[in-house]
């Protein structure tokens, strides 16, 4: 076996998180030389199968596949699996800037969920951080040896907030916006809680600083982005070498069939919702080829899980009723996967974010029908090929709309869903709100983060069903299929979208 292999092999299964030993190694390189000629192909749906079935040792579950060799043959090549991979926001590596070295360095120690003081104040500056390496490439935001070229508002150069005491003439400033009492409004660092603006004005003599002009910082194309820290795995799922990413994205750009069905509000306990969901499933039965994934995002009950809500084991049941379902549609049990990512009120410790995948003991009804349902966290991130795509529910318009400091601007749109985009886009964070309006772990704000920008952002929100193409980034939401029978089918392959609803 050629060491090519071996290296090729070792670099893969780190990718997804094994670490090697020696016999493993071997038994893996022993079941890869029975497919000369498709050992990558044998290789992911190796790397597949120890994923579903990851409390087996790497030698059982290489003996299953050999016992099974007819049904490999037959699977290989058509394996819808292996062209995507869900990543769960408490698996996503964390990446802190360093503004002295100019370089971003992986986080390799524990996080624990209950961080301590110094981890709320790191949130902050590293969200801060985040947004001010971004800005220092931009030219008219640099400052420069030499003279040059001034925009028209003259030099833009980023003044901190503290040298602008005695300081006199226009400046431009970098910081938090927020508003601590009534009819005042204030800028600070790194100490906000809040969105991130910059500023152009002028201090006045009572210590004002008098606003002229303000806005999000300037966004950066992902090609930059990631041109400029290459090795990092910033999204998860791995970082792939030169070769690999020409290889999948030629096999993306092949995979015209790959289709993603998503659906926001599945109430479980409402009978006009689950009848709805079985015409779309009965469609979808019928196609020639059917969906390679089913997206269902919460919330799944019609009613919110709090200290008042006393009936698990209802909500249990109606899981394994979608479970038998799915198990009436044999194509789409066999063919299809379906990902389960909680709503704002669905089932978990709180309303805290990221939240954690559903509770075992209310979807394990749902698994003995569908044995290879996901079950990820909110927000999640899905990796196909080499697009990367976020999945996020949460009623964010509302809240967004509702701590508004100052109200959006008509000038260019009116459509609040693309003031919204454009929101979460500059600021390179899926929830820019204070933390005493959304609570945020602190040591997983990181998870959160859209650096460098998605190709894909799926925004599943209560609000009416929409679309918009920002910069190059597609972004929608499906909308309320409970309330308004819509959804969206998503093809991957171009980054179409397809506003789908059913006849009322």
């Amino acid at each position: 076996m050629s060491g090519t292999l071996r290296n090729k092999v070792q670099r893969k299964c780190k990718m997804r998180g094994y670490t090697l030993k020696v016999e493993a190694l071997t038994e893996i390189l022993s079941f890869l030389s029975s497919y000369e000629d498709a050992e990558d192909e044998a290789l992911e749906l190796l790397l597949d199968e120890l994923q579903h079935q990851s409390c087996k040792p790497i030698q059982r579950v290489v003996s299953l596949l050999c016992e099974a060799a007819s049904a490999t043959d037959d699977t290989l090549g058509t394996n819808t699996s292996s062209s995507f991979s869900v990543i769960d926001a408490f698996l996503i590596p964390k990446f802190r800037y360093d503004p002295i070295k100019k370089i971003f360095c992986e986080h390799t120690g524990r996080l624990p969920i209950h961080g301590d003081a110094p981890s709320k104040a790191w949130l902050y500056r590293d969200r801060f951080l985040l947004l001010s390496q971004r800005l220092s490439r931009i030219p008219q935001f640099s400052s420069s040896s030499f003279d040059s070229e001034l925009s028209e508002f003259g030099s833009c150069e980023i003044s901190k907030i503290q040298s602008l005491v005695g300081r006199t003439g226009v400046c431009w400033v970098m910081g938090v916006i927020s508003q601590l009492e009534d009819g005042h409004f204030y800028l600070e660092d790194l100490t906000g809680a809040n969105t991130i603006v910059l500023a152009q004005g002028e201090m006045l003599l009572d210590g004002t600083f008098q606003v002229q002009t303000f806005g999000f910082p300037p966004l950066e194309d992902r090609e930059k982005s990631t041109s400029l820290f290459t090795g990092l795995d910033y999204f998860g799922g791995g970082t792939l070498a030169k070769e690999d990413t020409i290889r999948l994205a030629e096999m993306e750009s092949r995979a015209v069939n790959e289709m993603f069905v998503i659906l926001s509000d599945i109430w479980l306990d409402h009978e006009e919702t689950m009848a709805k969901l079985e015409i779309v499933l009965d469609g979808y039965e019928e196609v020639e080829v059917v969906p390679s994934l089913f997206v269902l995002m919460g919330n799944f009950c019609s009613h919110p899980f709090n200290l008042s809500y006393s009936s698990f084991s209802s909500i249990r049941s109606s899981f394994g009723k979608l479970g038998e379902m799915i198990a009436k549609h044999p194509r789409l049990k066999e063919q299809s996967r379906f990902l389960f990512i909680p709503g704002p009120e669905d089932a978990g410790p709180s309303s805290v974010l990221p939240k954690c995948a559903l509770p075992k003991y209310i979807t394990v009804e749902l698994q003995k029908h569908v044995p290879n349902a996901i079950f990820a966290s909110n927000p999640c991130r899905i990796k196909f090929y080499t697009q990367e795509i976020v999945f996020f529910r949460q009623d964010l318009l509302y809240r967004m709309r509702r701590n508004c400091l100052i109200p959006s601007s008509t000038e260019e749109t009116s459509e609040h869903f693309e003031h919204l985009v454009a929101t979460i886009t500059h600021q390179s964070h899926l929830c820019p709100l204070p933390l005493s309006v959304q609570p945020i772990i602190w040591n997983y704000d990181h998870c959160l983060h859209l650096y460098p920008t998605p190709h894909t952002i799926v925004l599943g929100d209560s609000s009416e069903q929409k679309a918009f193409k920002y910069t190059g980034i597609t972004c929608f939401n499906p909308g309320s299929f409970a309330n308004d029978s819509t959804f969206v089918v998503y093809r991957p392959c171009n980054q179409e979208v397809e506003l789908s609803a059913l006849d009322t």
